[in-house]
């Protein structure tokens, strides 16, 4: 294990008086004092971080980055690739999707085309595809189709058939995103109490109930209760905020032939999930890709350096008139990004490589951090390099100190929520740090990400 983190003093100036006030500027989202640190630089895993707390102000940090930018970092910092085509996407005419675009063609036509890199999710001629500027906004414009498609704009009523159908299932410890018609998508009480209440009494009222995820008798149940109501169900493949949380084998596939066989439309966020599971798609399992009506992905998709989303829905869902216009929809520059991005994970073969890593990952995981604290972590979960540990406990209650014991050891991550407790006598699921790693992270610095964790985690008490 190499020391950890060095100090540095080669920048020039002193930054961080800027750097305090532009963090009392910035609008704090957490609710508790932020971390007091600040990122001045970085490339690839690591980043070049300066201290603002008062008793150790000023002091340069490199820290190895185990968050990925909330997830989002597809190949790391500073990537040539991304920086070329940032550059050809910024200089090839500033159009909206109110006319063609040379790259918005390319990109379509190479992911959904005629033989194209994801027609084995959706089938070419099949599918349509929007772009959003963020995940939530790509799952906005998902729930939008979901209840277009109970309406007849032509005749302004119910399609026929459709009356009835006013619920939407979610699941319990779902996260979907913070705008105001997701919220209801979520169960937990903290994200919806003091906001709107959503109107279910109006004739295009919309109800949601939610399930235990990955419980195949719960579903089994909930279907034969309610599916003549059911307008849509809203899944991740994977559970990121309630703590990484994977189904078991089958359930994805029941899931998606349940709602083809009482005509519910099937929505995939595969916002988190998309290129981290060792596939492009984390719908799928022995059987292949597990097929969906909406997959809304995003996050890796920016390749880190965009924040885009891409919403792909069958061709026969679509909005009224101008009732889905959006700044930043696929714009060149975007396009660029991910289609550059998308050809260097390809060519070198970075999705294999995340899964090989990924799986040893976890094994070291299980070991250095579950076997070697116990007092701190019980439990290693996910798929390729998207993994979560879930804290005990007393270290749930020792969050914020552990981050900052985190830090001193030389890694910055992030923990998610947990799904905390949940029905039928469900065991409760504390928070749970998250490790998502660019596609690029080689086994060394994968290694070196457990060995600082495990010193911080060793410091906690």
């Amino acid at each position: 294990m190499s020391a950890a983190p060095a100090a540095r003093d080669d920048r020039a100036g002193d930054p961080t008086g800027v750097l305090s006030r532009g963090a009392d500027l910035h609008l704090n989202h957490y609710g508790a004092p932020r971390l007091p640190f600040a990122c001045v630089g970085g490339r690839g895993l690591e980043l070049d971080v300066v201290d603002l707390s008062p008793e150790g102000r000023g002091r340069r940090l490199r820290l190895l980055d185990a968050s990925g930018g909330y997830a989002s970092a597809t190949l790391g910092g500073d990537h040539p690739v991304l920086r070329g085509a940032l550059a050809r996407g910024t200089a090839v005419g500033n159009v909206t999707d109110e006319l063609g675009s040379l790259e918005r063609a390319e990109l379509l036509d190479r992911l959904f085309g005629p033989g194209g890199l994801w027609t084995g999710h959706f089938p070419a001629g099949q599918y349509h595809v929007s772009g959003r500027n963020s995940g939530s906004e790509g799952n906005e414009l998902a729930l939008r189709l979901v209840l277009e498609s109970r309406f007849d704009g032509r005749r302004l009523k119910h399609r026929q058939g459709k009356e009835r159908r006013d619920t939407i299932l979610a699941f319990q410890g779902a996260w979907h995103g913070w705008t105001g018609e997701l919220v209801q998508l979520l169960n937990r009480r903290h994200y919806r109490a003091g906001l709107p209440e959503p109107d279910t009494a109006g004739p295009y009222g919309v109800r949601v109930d939610h399930i235990p995820f990955g419980d195949t008798d719960a579903l089994a149940e909930y279907f034969a209760a309610s599916a003549d109501r059911l307008l849509a169900v809203v899944v991740e493949p994977i559970q990121g905020d309630a703590g990484i949380l994977l189904p078991p084998p089958g359930y994805l596939r029941d899931l998606s032939r349940r709602c083809a066989a009482d005509d519910v439309l099937l929505v995939a966020d595969e916002v988190l999930t998309f290129a981290k599971t060792g596939r492009w798609l984390a719908m799928r399992d022995a059987e292949g890709p597990v097929p969906t009506d909406i997959t809304v992905i995003g996050k890796y998709l920016g390749m880190g350096t965009v924040s885009t989303s891409m919403v792909i829905a069958r061709k026969e869902l679509a909005v009224r008139a101008s009732g889905a216009v959006t700044t930043s929809d696929l714009r060149p520059p975007h396009c660029a990004v991910i289609r550059d991005g998308i050809e260097h994970i390809v060519s070198e073969g970075l999705l294999r490589q995340s899964a090989d890593v990924g799986a040893k990952l976890a094994e070291r995981l299980d070991t250095a951090l579950v076997g070697g604290h116990p007092d701190v972590f019980t439990e290693v979960r996910g798929a390729g390099v998207m993994l979560g540990v879930e804290l005990t406990s007393a270290a749930a209650e020792q969050l914020g100190t552990l981050r900052r014991k985190l830090i001193d050891a030389g890694v910055y991550a992030e923990f998610m929520a947990g799904a905390g407790k949940r029905s039928g006598d469900r065991r409760y699921i504390h928070p749970t740090l998250r490790i998502v790693l660019p596609l690029t992270t080689g086994q060394a610095q994968a290694d070196e990400i457990v060995d600082r964790v495990a010193a911080g985690a060793g410091s906690l008490w």
